[in-house]
């Protein structure tokens, strides 16, 4: 496995799908990165020289990426938190942030259902 950034990659992958696995980097970011790095974005990780990993490393460094930008999203929603608006109240509650209905979604925020006893109204 090659390690770029302080992570490791993936060999039997494409170039282009192995920077992905680094936080912060999406499919446009990882062509770019290719792109800069002068590398053909359709070669497999594997393939590569240690000079061309060099280069990936150079290009990336230039970017916010894994623990830098993992801490910049944290210190984010601490300093809304903080403030207590709206949306810090929402972080801090677990509920959905960006006005998403919660009567009958948002479980993957909420977390499984509670059920509460006698809550189940009788049919007449």
């Amino acid at each position: 496995m090659a390690r770029i950034l302080g992570v490791d990659i993936p060999n039997n992958k494409k170039i282009k799908v192995s920077l992905t696995y680094i936080y912060g980097i999406g499919d446009s970011l990882a062509l770019e990165i290719c792109k800069k790095a002068k590398i053909d974005p359709e070669k497999k990780t594997s393939e590569l020289s240690e000079n061309e990993l060099v280069a990936i490393r150079e290009v990336g460094i230039k970017y916010t990426l894994e623990g830098d930008l993992r801490r910049d999203v944290a210190m984010n929603i601490k300093r809304l938190q903080e403030i207590n608006c709206y949306r810090g109240i929402r972080h801090r509650k677990s509920l959905p942030v960006r006005g998403q209905r919660t009567k009958s979604n948002a479980r993957t925020r909420k977390g499984p259902r509670k059920t509460i006893a006698n809550k189940k109204q009788e049919t007449k």
